[in-house]
């Protein structure tokens, strides 16, 4: 587990890596170790890699090459040759663990300074390496996971000797005066996370949210969470070498050696077993609305059609109309979320289920769920009340009031009460954003409450 700031080498750096001596020491003991081990085969995790919302890039070809010079350092360059028999038999394992991972979609074939820092240091104790070099996801931290599994199952195949690095910084907003500022998660975040890597307690990592990691503004919890995976069932031996975040960017290096078959670190089934408990308590807590909205999530991802009006619905689902807001989040994340902004069918119950399949499949900022996602879910129906117009902000309160804004034909709509959205202003930068509409421009507001279901 390595950082990548590009300051650490000396000729980007000019001086300023002397900052952070304690990360230089800690990567060349890193590196001198992966010299001794003299891997066939680094596996390279990094967050500058390409980077699709649900698909895995591994760079395709025989090789690539890369240097520092968007860092003013262009004469630093380096040159990798892939284990392209690696990669072949990685996609292959990814498929048969249902993952979508490949080497589809390349849009950049040089380096990244993800990959060559942690390169800078090894290359100086061992070259006799290839590369297969993996990009992030937007997928949950599990799939993250089993990745990882994957590419451990492949390094068994071929029978190679190969290191991970897990490329990544921590938080980026450790410092007020830091070029990314500073917010309470970033210092939270790194305890956190090197106490949890410093024990090699990887199981959890699957337990850090979406929300939290990304309030920290960290950009190697993926990276670590695959490294995580190509050690599951297997004890370690963990070493923390160094933590520093002078710049208001935290960087931490441990190092990890297996030592032996231990079942009890069985993470990923732990993570999930622990879900399917929270999963079912949560079902079992979801009134008629929400129970309606999943019964047509389910049946629509299952069979790609609307099902069938159930019988036993509370009677005001049948005989009232409003408008309504199906909105669904997976690990913490949100994952859809349509609606309308009045009633456009005969009954409440037929708006939930027309917005609910909207939501799973036409939300056009997301892909569509897919079957092994549905259990993950967890929904909220919003019904609307009536919209008065206001004339001033001031009658708005973000947590009991809804906002619309309307300038000319763009109309844009965000509900109260969501988490992160803490002010009135920001209520109406978002709702002008989804509308299309300029920050500057002037809107006319309405306002609007609801009743949530959960």
């Amino acid at each position: 587990m390595v950082p990548h700031p590009p300051l650490i080498i000396p000729e980007v750096g000019k001086g300023e890596e002397k900052k952070i001596q304690r990360t230089i020491d800690a990567y060349q003991r890193v590196a001198e170790t992966i010299g001794r081990l003299q891997p066939e085969t680094i596996v390279l995790l990094s967050p500058h890699q390409i980077m699709y919302a649900d698909y895995f890039h591994i760079s395709p070809g025989k090789g690539a090459k890369g240097d520092f010079g968007q860092f003013r350092a262009g004469r630093i360059s380096l040159e990798a040759a892939y284990d392209t028999e690696f990669v072949r038999v990685l996609c292959e394992a990814a498929e048969e663990f249902g993952l979508p991972a490949g080497t589809l979609g390349e849009r950049e074939k040089r380096l990244d300074h993800g990959t060559m820092v942690p390169l800078y240091f090894v290359n100086r104790f061992w070259t006799g390496y290839r590369l297969v070099r993996v990009g992030l996801s937007g997928l949950p931290l599990t799939a993250h996971y089993r990745l990882g599994q994957c590419i451990r199952a492949t390094s068994e195949t071929l029978g190679r000797n190969t290191v991970v690095i897990a490329s990544g910084d921590l938080s980026h907003k450790l410092k007020e005066d830091g070029p990314y500022g500073y917010q309470d998660e970033g210092p939270t975040y790194d305890a956190r996370v090197m106490d949890v890597m410093g024990r090699g307690a990887f199981g959890e990592l699957l337990q850090f949210s979406e929300d939290f990691c990304e309030k920290a503004a960290e950009c190697g919890h993926r990276s670590f969470t695959i490294m995580a995976g190509a050690f599951d069932r297997t004890g370690v031996e963990a070493e923390q070498l160094s933590y520093e975040g002078p710049f208001g960017v935290g960087y931490g290096v441990c190092a990890y050696r297996p030592c032996g078959v231990d079942g009890t670190r069985n993470f990923l089934e732990q993570c999930e077993e622990k879900e399917r408990v929270e999963f079912l308590a949560r079902r079992e807590r979801e009134d008629a609305y929400v129970r309606l909205a999943r019964y047509t999530i389910e049946t629509f991802v299952e069979t790609g059609t609307l099902p069938k009006m159930p019988q036993g619905l509370p009677e005001e689902l049948y005989q009232s109309r409003a408008g309504a807001f199906v909105s669904l989040k997976e690990d913490g994340r949100l994952r859809g979320c349509i609606g309308t902004i009045q009633a456009v069918r005969e009954s409440l119950a037929e708006e939930i289920m027309h917005n609910a399949v909207s939501a799973c499949s036409s939300d056009p900022r997301f892909s569509p769920v897919e079957d092994w996602e549905v259990d993950r879910l967890t929904i909220s129906v919003d019904v609307l009340g009536e919209t008065e117009k206001i004339s001033s902000p001031e009658e708005l309160d973000v947590t009991r009031y809804g906002v619309i804004v309307t300038k000319g034909a763009r109309r844009g709509l965000l509900l109260p009460n969501l988490e992160g959205v803490d002010t009135i202003e920001e209520q109406i930068a978002i709702a002008k954003q989804k509308a299309g509409i300029g920050d500057h421009e002037s809107v006319e507001l309405e306002r609007f409450e609801v009743i949530r279901h959960h």
